[in-house]
């Protein structure tokens, strides 16, 4: 059995009074596609924001490859190989879609023209090549978060953190994003993603884990986990769960 690519142990993060993440343990196989459900306020970005080193866990330990990255800082986690998009898609105010691209894979060399070739390949892949002078500030919402995707892409990641990537899409946009997620794992880059679309979810993981309450509810084949009452519960409430069987 290979080593897990991403080993997360325990970690915990309290805001003031609040645990906002507990006691989180789970373990990502090089490859996979591994979907993260939760309720809202279920600790799913908290726990996103530690993994990718944006806030420090109070307990616990993350690994990336074998490496420990739990107190390393976001640029230096995202030179050992994770990357990360956001809920709200930001391009670099005032650049172009081709430029955006190019600073993101400057955190991997200091050679231009390698860059510049690298953001070329990310504007063919993502269908962007015909934008790729416009203003990033101009596009659409979907096609800027193609942008912030390739951003992420062109740091060269081995693993890539995915935060709610069909938010506010049409029907015939999510499908384009579950197509460009497969075809992104297919090239090597292995996904951890937070999506609310059961849909969406369900037809692009490998495998799932579900958060409540900061704490981790359940692990397993999304067919399965998503038939839990307790998964149930926590999205609907105990009224949606028949427990006189």
């Amino acid at each position: 059995m290979s080593e897990p690519l991403l080993k997360v142990q325990g970690i915990g993060k309290r805001f003031g009074g609040l645990q906002a993440v507990n006691n989180l343990s789970f373990e990502l196989k090089r490859g996979e596609i591994l979907g993260l459900l939760g309720p809202n306020g279920a600790g799913k970005t908290t726990a996103f924001n530690m993994i990718a080193g944006y806030l420090m866990p109070d307990t616990g330990k993350i690994w990336l490859d074998g490496k420990d990255i739990t107190r390393l800082p976001p640029w230096e986690v995202c030179r050992a190989g994770l990357a990360r998009t956001f809920q709200l898609s930001k391009p670099f105010s005032g650049m172009s879609t081709r430029e955006n691209l190019v600073v993101g894979n400057l955190v991997k060399t200091n050679d231009r023209a390698r860059s510049e070739r690298k953001a070329d390949e990310l504007l063919e892949f993502l269908d962007l090549t015909h934008l790729a002078e416009v203003d990033a500030d101009t596009l659409t919402a979907f096609e800027r978060r193609k942008v912030e995707l390739g951003r992420a892409l062109s740091t060269e990641p081995v693993l890539l953190l995915m935060d709610e990537v069909v938010a506010g899409a049409t029907p015939q946009e999510a499908l384009q994003m579950v197509e460009l997620i497969k075809k992104i794992r297919d090239q090597g880059v292995t996904v951890l993603i937070i999506e609310h679309v059961m849909k969406v979810i369900m037809g692009l993981s490998d495998r799932v884990i579900v958060m409540h309450l900061g704490e981790l509810m359940a692990d397993g084949m999304p067919a399965d986990v998503v038939r839990q009452p307790n998964v149930l519960k926590a999205y609907f409430g105990d009224d949606y769960v028949d427990t006189s069987a």
